[in-house]
């Protein structure tokens, strides 16, 4: 692709788009230009339809990676290319959300206590205790866990957005143990081999999922103990705006699926047939 590659990574960049969303996209364009064997800069939407029918047909991909192809389709012919009657007729796929099955208390501690390593039992620690995204705590500078306000600064969540998330005590004392055995290089609390880049978040996921294997549990990835930390956040009766903003969530109905994975939160309503003959059934209608 030369010069269109050249010219798509400036685009990127003018645009500010985050790392592993600039390497998505070019990947895409580079893909597409490889199945066709011809420059995009020569191409039509006849010539994306086929490519999008081989990607479901014989890559089976889902639709929600069907949805990432298309928006770097998109940048590539409205942005880079100057060519947005290409990408007109095409419309994102409908992707239906599938509630993961959530760990309960007991899954989580006898998870933890599986991971052999002390640095990603920490890191997993925090995944669940701090509700972070894995590569949200894999980017955490030490400086970055406040003890004095008993809060988590993120600095690069998804969308470039930093927060701060809560500091529970027990974190807190397993990041000190950590601390005090390991003594990780600066500035990195869960530093990379070469001790001056934060860790892979592949290798986080590698030592959750044996130590999933080691404890008898289901798969198991880090995101799902950051789905874990909302629906027991829930059942513990904490409110949905409190759970989107340690998420960081941009919207609340992202939050709000968590009220359907939550079953016991659920067993906790009541029902107004139950309150019908009653006081309260008769206040609730006017």
């Amino acid at each position: 692709m030369g010069e269109l590659k050249d010219r798509m990574e400036a685009d990127l960049r003018l645009r500010n788009l985050r790392p592993n969303t600039q390497i998505a996209y070019l990947t895409t364009a580079k893909a597409l230009a490889a199945w066709h064997r011809r420059s995009p800069a020569f191409l039509g939407a006849d010539d994306v339809r086929a490519f999008l029918v081989h990607l479901q047909n014989d890559r089976q991909i889902s639709a929600s990676t069907l949805c990432v192809y298309l928006a770097a389709l998109r940048f590539l012919f409205c942005v880079t290319l100057g060519r947005p009657e290409v990408m007109a007729s095409f419309a994102s796929p409908r992707v239906v959300q599938s509630l993961p099955r959530v760990l309960s208390g007991t899954e989580v501690s006898r998870l933890l206590q599986s991971i052999a390593s002390l640095k990603y039992r920490a890191l997993a620690t925090t995944l669940y205790g701090a509700g972070l995204r894995v590569s949200e705590a894999c980017g955490l500078q030490v400086g970055d866990i406040d003890s004095r306000r008993s809060v988590i600064h993120v600095r690069d969540g998804k969308g470039g957005k930093a927060r701060h998330v809560m500091l529970s005590e027990v974190l807190l004392s397993t990041l000190r143990s950590y601390w005090s055995a390991v003594r990780p290089p600066l500035p990195y609390l869960f530093p990379g081999r070469d001790g001056q880049s934060p860790c892979c978040p592949e290798m986080a996921q590698r030592a959750i999922k044996r130590a999933a294997i080691d404890a008898g549990l289901p798969h198991v990835t880090p995101h799902l103990l950051r789905h874990c930390f909302a629906t027991h956040m829930l059942e513990q009766g904490v409110d949905l705006r409190t759970i989107q903003v340690m998420l960081g969530h941009a919207r609340i109905d992202t939050t709000a699926r968590y009220l359907h994975m939550s079953t016991r939160h659920l067993g906790r309503v009541r029902s107004p047939l139950d309150a019908l003959g009653t006081k309260e059934g008769q206040d609730a209608s006017g």
